[in-house]
């Protein structure tokens, strides 16, 4: 039986997205579900401390008060379904809230739950499995340290509320795309074993996640925005029971979706792409087809489906001391100069006081001259600003050391060199350092369940899979024919999309080529060791790249790279949203042949010195 085809709209990227986009979507034409994905490992994090204080919070309030409460009427008349992880560390608690809202409109919506991917509960247990931290190999962390420990759940439990008449689904933590990949397999009758179907309904579930991402936010090409980034509209899937997607938004909105904009989300936050792997499904991304079918629509295939992994992620957050810091402002010459002996007395005053107090030293400092370029190496101009921030940050085992170092800071305004200036505001307090420690455990040691209108709870059965014996192919880009043809120095913007994110301590840099002609040439010239040059720095293992030449793109890992990453670092950027934005000012030597009367630039771009 074939079924018609299903629109699921984005309403939610992260817990803090605005709450404004489901009423804008439902101005929009039909849509069958919405989905909100509000979870990441910090937001675990900071759920798992609001759940301890307590017992009833540790959800997304926003998605209760905010976003249900005011649309939920309009929600229940169109007939759409809603699926969201907004129970994050108490889902049965967001799940009672929401239905006291559903009590209070007298409508009549059933409340769905899927339960099983918390596992503090079990921590002795999982202690005893020994296992190690799936990247760093560190030991599992004391007991008395946990603040949470969730499985990455998959799509099939949501799909079986789905199928059986729920309205509104809440799950606790899933992977991003699970949210459209249930509603993917409930309306299109996907198997576990229609592996490629499965790839291709999580290609969508990926596109989605992010929200605006994939309507011009954080794209390269911003400008092309022009000024209405206040209205960028939420992404709209129409899928097909074959797995073609069609992206778009509202048609009044603003923002843009053209091929940079999908293939920045397509490589946003992945590492191998021929080898995602999600808990229903590996998928092979690599050769992903992005085409603009017309203005702000276009059409995403080609997604393969590989044996999903025997094993499920787990991450857990635990308490590894306490943090803090602060941005000071130094204006006129020498101003690096002045942030840096400013920055070198706060830590001096600071370790002699820590001394006194009879406190170990900081476990970890972190100085930044923000302004200055300073820490890009070959790229600083230092002498040269005027006008800069450094922030100065430590960790410390006790809130009392992190204190004695603000303080220690706040007590040299007045024995600073001159041109120090901040805005007016209380000091900062430390804050506990949550850090991630991420394992793999057996899916027979994850338990799913759910619960619909607070009913008694169905266990669920993982599925027996037909497991497939299709290979992976890996296709790599044309090697690149070295010529004597004249060349020009630009920079790898002009020739190409670029976006960054993280993975704990880990950053992807996609890029993706301008042209088709172009890419032979970016793999030939952006190698492991030169990315690893450019991020000196900041990398502190090693540098690894992937082929996708599909969209035409070169997806890098930097490993050891965000001084931890997400709540554990001290750094400005610890979620690496910069690093793209950094390696789009590499000057590269390009053949003229490749760019001239090509559409790419009209005349070379000299905005900085040849190399």
């Amino acid at each position: 039986m074939v079924h018609g085809k299903l629109t699921v709209a984005g309403a939610s990227g992260y817990w803090g997205d605005s709450n404004r986009s489901t009423k804008l979507l439902l101005e929009d034409s039909q849509i069958d579900v919405l989905v909100y994905d509000y979870l990441a490992e910090i937001t675990m994090a900071i759920m798992a401390r609001a759940k301890k204080k307590d017992p009833n919070a540790g959800y997304a309030t926003d998605f209760i008060h905010e976003v249900m409460r005011k649309n939920l009427i309009k929600i229940s008349q169109k007939g759409i379904k809603v699926i969201s992880n907004a129970g994050g560390m108490n889902p049965t608690a967001c799940a009672h809230a929401l239905q006291t809202i559903i009590s209070e409109y007298d409508l009549s919506l059933k409340v769905g739950v899927v339960l099983g991917d918390d596992l503090l509960y079990r921590l002795p247990e999982l202690a005893k499995l020994s296992p190690k931290e799936m990247f760093s190999k560190n030991s599992f962390p004391k007991l008395d340290a946990v603040m949470s420990v969730n499985a990455y759940l998959g799509a099939f439990p949501i799909a079986k509320l789905l199928d059986d008449g729920v309205d509104i689904v809440i799950t606790g933590r899933c992977v991003d795309s699970a949210v459209t990949l249930a509603a993917c397999i409930s309306h299109f009758k996907w198997k576990p074993d229609d592996l490629d179907l499965l790839a291709a309904g999580s290609l969508v579930g990926h596109l989605l996640e992010c929200g605006t991402q994939v309507t011009g936010g954080n794209f390269t090409d911003w400008e092309q925005i022009k000024g209405d980034f206040e209205s960028i509209g939420y992404p709209v899937a129409k899928i097909s029971q074959d797995g073609t997607a069609v992206i778009s938004k509202p048609y009044k909105s603003g923002g843009i979706v053209n091929f940079g904009t999908v293939a920045e989300q397509l490589v946003y936050e992945i590492g191998d792409p021929s080898r995602y792997i999600l808990p229903d499904v590996t998928c092979d991304f690599s050769n992903v087809k992005i085409e603009e079918v017309q203005t702000n629509v276009v059409k995403v295939t080609g997604a393969r489906g590989y044996n999903p992994p025997e094993k499920l992620k787990v991450s857990l957050t635990y308490l590894d001391g306490y943090r803090g810091g602060n941005l000071y402002g130094f204006y006129g010459t020498d101003a690096v100069k002045k942030a840096k002996a400013f920055s070198d007395a706060t830590i001096i005053r600071a370790n002699k006081e820590l001394k006194e107090a009879k406190l170990e030293r900081f476990s970890e400092k972190s100085i930044e001259i923000l302004g200055s370029e300073a820490q890009f190496g070959r790229f600083a101009s230092s002498e040269n600003s005027r006008e800069i921030f450094v922030k100065i940050a430590v960790k410390h085992p006790k809130p009392e050391g992190v204190s004695i170092m603000l303080k220690a800071a706040t007590g040299l305004g007045l024995s600073s060199p001159p041109g120090l200036s901040g805005f007016a505001g209380t000091r900062p307090k430390p804050s506990p350092v949550l850090a991630l420690f991420s394992f793999l455990i057996s899916r027979g040691r994850v338990p799913i369940t759910t619960q619909i209108n607070q009913s008694t709870l169905e266990e669920l059965k993982s599925p027996l899979l037909h497991l497939s014996k299709r290979k992976r192919q890996i296709i790599m880009p044309s090697k690149f024919q070295k010529t004597s043809v004249k060349k020009i120095p630009l920079s790898l913007i002009d020739l190409a999309f670029a976006r960054s994110g993280d993975k704990g301590d880990k950053v992807n840099i996609g890029v993706i080529s301008r042209s088709e002609d172009l890419y032979p040439f970016l793999w030939s010239v952006l190698t492991e060791d030169k990315v690893k040059k450019i991020f000196s720095h900041f990398v502190k293992g090693s540098v690894y790249r992937y082929p996708m030449p599909g969209p035409g793109a070169i997806n890098f890992i930097l490993d050891r790279a965000l001084g931890g990453g997400g709540t554990s670092s001290l750094r400005n950027d610890p979620q690496g949203k910069g690093f793209s934005q950094i390696l789009l000012a590499t000057r590269l030597l390009v053949p003229e042949n490749l760019i001239l009367g090509k559409g790419l630039i009209k005349q070379p771009n000299n905005r900085m010195e040849t190399p």
